[in-house]
Parts: C-alpha cells; structure tokens; sequence
C-alpha cells in the first residue's frame, strides 16, 4: 500500500467513526443511559431478587433502541429550532453530518428493530409500551406540547417513566400498582430535574420560542414549583414503601436522600427569593444522583431476604 492509499484509508476510517458518533448522538444517548438505569432496578423488584441475565440484557438491548428512536425521531422534529440554541447547535442535523432522510429512515428503524426485538425476546404487553412511548415521547410531547405550554416537561417526565413500565412487564407479564409508582417517581422528578437546566439555558429557549416555565415564568414562580415538584416526589419515593412492602434499606435511603433533595430545592427557591444566582445546575446534577441513588436502592433492598 503506497501513501496515497494509506492517507485515504485513514480519511475513510475517520469520516466512517464521524458518521457513526453522529447516528449515536441522535439518540441521545446521556437521557438513554438514565432511563436504562431505572430499569434494572425495577426488574429486580419485579422478580424480588435477580432477574434472568439474558431477560436484563435484552430489555436493555429493546431499551437503547426505543429510547434511541424516539430521540432520534426528536432531534429530527427539533433541528429548527436546535439552530437557534447554542445548547444543541452541535448536533448532527445541525452540523450537516446526517442528512433529515437519513435521521428520519434511522428512527423509524430503531422504532420498528425495537418492537420486534421485544416482541421477539420478552413479550407483547412489554412491545406494547416500548410502542407507547416512543408514540409519547414523539407526538405528545414533541410534536404537541413542547412548542405550546410552559408545562410541556411536565408531561414529558411520562414519557421517561416508560421504562420502568417496560422493565415491569418484560419480568411479570402484567401490571401492578408497584410499577405504576415507580412510574410516578419519575413523572415528578422530572421538572424540578429539568427546569434547573432550562433556567440555565433560558435565553436558548427563549431565542428559539420555546415556552419552558423558565422563560414564561419568574425566578420565584419557577423557584416555588421546582420545591412542590420536590416534595411531591420524595412523598411518591415513600409511597412506594408499604405499596411494594419496601424494607429498612430503601425506606432509609428515601428518606434520607430525598430530605437532601428538598434542602437543595428550597436553597434554589431562597436565592431566587433574594434575587441571586439560584444556581441551577447545582440542583441539575444532584437530582441525577438522588434518582439513581433511590432506584440502587430498589434493587438492593429486592435482594435482601427481609
């Protein structure tokens, strides 16, 4: 092989890893692996202890694909007004690296690849809302509220308790109330989750017509519903208890984790109240941590025999 061939190996090599990092990054694969992490749990708890492996992986194979459809299938919809934020102005359909066929061929086979494999590995109900959730997450929230209401995130966060759903019926067959509350958690952890981040990024939205609570709203409006949202979701975290007869572990760790996360909400709320820098992504990035921290402890608690 001679330079010339060698330089264009190399060029071809990059651009194929380029393409291939790009089709990843239309699924949004940060949300992905948050969502994917509260399904493990919940499989635990379902089975009350450990789940059959290759019933976990394939979940979690069918999970990357649905979530990364409706994601990818969000991108597409979203390539507007993602020019205009500097937030997303990185993205694939932005950049020109994929093209709007090419997003929207890429979804619709996640979409559909997902619905077989669950069909194929786990069973109907759970194909059904893998279904149900892209169908969610693209019409519902993408393509009706997003644009239209302040409370957009709010349904959104129903979208992202899918999973545990899913995760539910792939172990059981069935539904009970248990998953239904974990579903709750998820739907109320959402805003005071994400609203910390749209505050950061508020002239993003803004610029882009987008009506987040953050850019309709004040600093003390905002403050106050990111502390109900709060409570309400500790309050879901605790409901869970005698709903899924939770033991000490799981019952300590809510209890604990989630008067941490209030503190840090009304420390939000307080500086918003004294006209200072509420200091959103401090709350951002705690809430990652206390949901996870809350579904590890699902799991922990399904393996204990009291």
């Amino acid at each position: 092989m001679n330079a010339s061939e060698s330089g264009t190996t190399a060029v071809s090599t990059v651009g194929f890893k380029r393409t291939v990092a790009a089709y990843v990054s239309l699924t949004k694969p940060r949300v992905m692996e948050l969502l994917l992490a509260v399904t493990i749990p919940t499989m635990f708890l379902a089975q009350e202890g450990v789940p059959n492996l290759w019933l976990v992986l394939a979940v979690l194979i069918g999970g990357m694909m649905s979530a990364g459809s409706a994601g990818s299938f969000n991108c597409y919809i979203d390539r507007d007004i993602d020019r205009l934020m500097n937030r997303t102005k990185g993205r694939p359909l932005v950049t020109g690296e994929i093209t709007d066929k090419q997003a929207l061929i890429f979804s619709w086979a996640l979409a559909v690849i997902s619905t077989m494999w669950f069909l194929l590995f786990t069973n109907l109900l759970a194909a059904s809302l893998s279904v149900s959730a892209i169908a969610f997450y693209v019409i519902v929230y993408s393509l009706v509220l997003k644009r239209r209401t302040p409370q957009n995130i709010v349904w959104g966060g129903a979208a992202g308790g899918f999973p545990v759903l899913i995760g539910w019926a792939a172990v059981t067959g069935s539904l009970s109330w248990a998953p239904v509350i974990l579903f709750l958690i998820i739907f109320l952890w959402t805003p005071p989750h994400y609203w910390p981040l749209s505050w950061r990024y508020r002239e993003d939205y803004k610029n882009a017509n987008v009506p987040m609570l953050t850019v309709v709203r004040g600093r003390v409006t905002v403050g106050l519903q990111i502390v109900l949202y709060a409570w309400a979701t500790v309050a879901a975290t605790l409901l869970l208890v005698p709903v899924a007869d939770m033991g000490w572990i799981y019952t300590a760790v809510a209890l604990v984790a989630g008067a941490w996360f209030i503190v840090e909400s009304h420390l939000l709320y307080s500086r918003a109240l004294r006209q200072i820098d509420p200091k959103p992504m401090r709350l951002f990035h705690f809430s990652n941590g206390y949901l996870s921290v809350i579904f590890l402890a699902v799991a922990i608690d399904a393996l204990l025999p009291f």
